[in-house]
């Protein structure tokens, strides 16, 4: 069975929306693919029947369950959220 992940998006008014995929497995190139998500102006998804742009600047923050097997230089790891 294909392991999935899922992310999820929390807007600056509020809302969040919660999309499901399947696990990127490819970590010779996941860190960069991360790392170039991030400087971008906006974050594309790709459903069965759309396909959504949302703009970076209407994103309060995005999380990732689980996080991804590679990621970027300068990515705190190993936190824990202290409320």
């Amino acid at each position: 069975m294909e392991q999935m992940a899922v992310m999820v998006v929390h807007f600056t008014d509020g809302t969040k929306v919660t999309f499901r995929y399947p696990k990127l497995q490819d970590t010779a190139t996941l860190a960069t693919k991360i790392k170039k998500a991030l400087e971008q102006d906006k974050i594309v998804v790709q459903t069965y029947d759309s396909l959504l742009v949302i703009p970076v600047a209407s994103i309060k923050y995005v999380q990732v369950t689980p996080p991804p097997d590679a990621l970027p230089e300068g990515v705190l790891r190993d936190a824990e959220i202290v409320d």
